[in-house]
């Protein structure tokens, strides 16, 4: 699902709310966890997972093709953890 499918869906659920309110409140939902995890915040949905940052340090990579040592800078990167429920339901189905 994509982010225009996603407002869609939610529009449809509601019908007593304008298309254009929802697609903002989707975007301000997304913002606000894309600000926090800039901030080096940790993002918690109950029953859906967390959002955080993990660092990666600087190293020493590899060319694929040549095999020549490549410098590596250091980076931060967004990283996702489900949720016991969201697992949980994810795997329901299939027992």
């Amino acid at each position: 699902m994509i982010k225009s499918e996603l407002i869609q869906r939610i529009a449809a659920a509601n019908p007593h709310l304008y298309h254009r309110d929802v697609e903002r409140i989707v975007n301000v939902i997304f913002d606000e966890i894309v600000d926090a995890l800039s901030r080096g915040d940790r993002v918690e949905l109950r029953g859906f997972g967390a959002f955080t940052v993990k660092h990666r340090p600087a190293r020493e990579g590899r060319n694929p093709r040549t095999g020549a040592p490549v410098p590596v800078a250091e980076k931060f990167v967004p990283f996702f953890k489900t949720g016991k429920e969201l697992r949980e339901r994810l795997n329901s189905h299939r027992k």
